[in-house]
């Protein structure tokens, strides 16, 4: 197993029950204990876990997995409501996407849309997210419009005020927001405040708001809000959403799609 294999590894099963100890560790990876000690040491000085004597805990009651340790996470249900997010898209419409690994799907399952092959442009892509104009830079029938900003380690996302700018200046068809909570009551949300206020001004900036969210965000909160439930037109998730979860969305006025 490689470094970055064995860390996602190790966060993820630290996010999943908050506490793991040395041993424990070392018999869920295959791996010695020396190898565990070094590796939670190496995440501790990136500030990713807390060091603990004999294990590690998360990193605060905030705790923020870096992009690129949150891929395989959900990963087959995240795909599916990708899929159903980029059918809500029409050819020829402006699209925003923000940052995240469910919008970096919806951005995959958007490129491979046999009636977006071409066209001029085929689909107009508004992001603060450097990943996903990455990879749709290279489809030629896509107008991608990257804002400015200062980029978080985390998220890949651009934020600050050169993003404001920019989105101030755009309106878009569509907004798809990419959450780490979502709630009836408090809204979505993400982990940090300045990602949520560019996400705010996306939505303000669009005719409709599709929220992009495996069923483990909904009925959370997190700390910091970027819109009411209100604002949001659509919540696409997957089936394991619990039923009275969806009743309470759609009571609020939203269309819901499980896939």
């Amino acid at each position: 197993m490689s470094r970055d294999a064995r860390w996602k590894a190790l966060l993820e099963l630290l996010v999943e029950r908050g506490r793991l100890d040395v041993e424990e560790a070392a018999g869920e990876l295959g791996v010695s204990a020396a190898t565990i000690r070094r590796d939670f040491d190496r995440l501790a000085e990136q500030q990713m876990l807390v060091r603990t004597r004999g294990g590690a805990v998360v990193h605060g009651v905030s705790y923020e997995l870096p992009l690129r340790y949150k891929t395989a996470r959900h990963a087959s249900e995240k795909q599916r409501i990708a899929r159903a997010v980029a059918d809500l898209v029409a050819p020829g419409e402006a699209v925003g996407l923000t940052g995240g690994t469910t919008t970096t799907e919806v951005a995959r399952a958007l490129a491979v849309r046999g009636d977006l092959a071409s066209g001029s442009p085929a689909l107009t892509v508004v992001t603060n997210a450097l990943n996903i104009a990455s990879e749709l830079a290279v489809r030629p029938q896509f107008k991608i419009v990257l804002t400015g900003g200062v980029a978080r380690a985390q998220s890949y996302e651009l934020v600050g005020p050169l993003a404001d700018g920019v989105l101030g200046q755009i309106t878009v068809d569509v907004a798809v927001l990419g959450v780490v909570a979502f709630d009836v009551t408090h809204g979505a949300a993400a982990h940090d405040e300045a990602e949520a206020a560019i996400n705010r001004l996306l939505c303000e900036r669009a005719e409709r708001v599709v929220v992009a969210a495996d069923s483990s965000k909904l009925g959370q909160r997190a700390f910091a809000r970027i819109c009411a439930a209100e604002a949001v037109d659509t919540l696409v998730t997957d089936t394991a959403a619990a039923p009275e979860t969806v009743r309470a969305f759609e009571e609020a006025g939203l269309r819901v799609l499980t896939v």
